[in-house]
């Protein structure tokens, strides 16, 4: 199963947000890269664990000699959620969850950031009232995604689609952790108080995101978890970083547990984050007995 040369790697609270940028939209020659790659095993079932990122140049190539060997090997394919290429489904829950029109973005921003908003508004020839409809949540996943796309990030080459796409024409099953709209109301759901910090924090840094997104993708390119994990930790309060991180892991390792008692060999992929750090899933699974073996 060969899928297409494919790069890059999202940053901190940002790499949930460009996931959900990525479904809202639809050079240099080839860069060798090796992201890191599991084995685990209980009995007769096995785990391949693959870090995977969302919005990728097209310019690496990431389907290394060991991902093809645990792809062929595989029966079952397991992403962070199944739906991730139905834009007109996510974008009606987009709308329901993410607009809010009674309450102008704008005023709800202080007048030194209401003028900087606006210039970046314009940069890209867009008005300063352009997100106005929108809640803060969305308003900062949207200006993030600003600056990938100028940069040629594109969410149809994300490591998932790709892999997506290449168990649907081999015919395996493909599983997911979440649902889209799971993964909407984690940001959705937060106080205002976040949302304001989130979109505070995507104005103010919109001139170092592409330099932040560049090193985070450079630990991806050479496996370095513990890269991942600083870089991914560093500016996160703990609530934030409970909500998009620890506590999915959570959720990630139970489902693959009780994946695991039955037999077979399944390939999972979620975002590189979630394989990193003292609460990845790895440390989840070998509280539970089960040592994930770095290829």
């Amino acid at each position: 199963m060969t899928c297409p040369p494919r790069r890059s790697s999202p940053s901190p609270r940002r790499r949930l947000w460009l996931a959900v940028a990525a479904a809202l939209t639809l050079a240099a020659g080839p860069v060798a890269a090796e992201p890191a790659l599991w084995k685990v095993t209980n009995g007769p079932s096995t785990a391949y664990l693959y870090g995977s990122v969302h919005l990728l140049k097209p310019t690496t190539v990431w389907d290394t000699p060991k991902v093809e060997a645990a792809l062929g090997e595989s029966r079952e394919l397991w992403l962070e959620i199944t739906d991730l290429d139905d834009a007109a489904a996510m974008q009606a829950t987009v709308r329901s969850l993410g607009t809010d029109p009674a309450h102008t973005l704008t005023s709800r921003l202080d007048p030194a950031r209401q003028k900087r908003l606006a210039a970046i508004l314009s940069g890209i020839g867009a008005p300063p009232t352009a997100l106005d409809p929108l809640r803060p949540w969305l308003a900062a996943v949207t200006l993030s995604l600003f600056p990938m796309q100028k940069a040629g990030y594109d969410p149809a080459a994300g490591v998932d689609r790709l892999l997506k796409a290449a168990a649907v024409r081999r015919g395996l099953p493909v599983m997911g952790f979440e649902t889209s709209e799971g993964q909407l109301h984690y940001l959705s759901d937060m106080s205002e108080a976040e949302q304001m910090d989130m979109l505070h924090q995507s104005i103010d840094d919109y001139d170092t995101a592409l330099a932040e997104l560049d090193e985070l993708e450079a630990a991806w390119e050479r496996g370095d978890d513990r890269e991942i994990a600083r870089l991914e930790a560093k500016d996160m309060t703990p609530a934030l970083y409970q909500r998009l991180l620890a506590g999915r892991n959570r959720l990630f390792a139970k489902r693959l547990l009780e994946r695991m008692q039955q037999p077979g060999v399944i390939f999972v992929a979620v975002g590189a984050a979630h394989l990193a750090g003292p609460d990845s899933v790895q440390v989840l699974l070998a509280r539970a007995g089960l040592k994930a073996v770095r290829q």
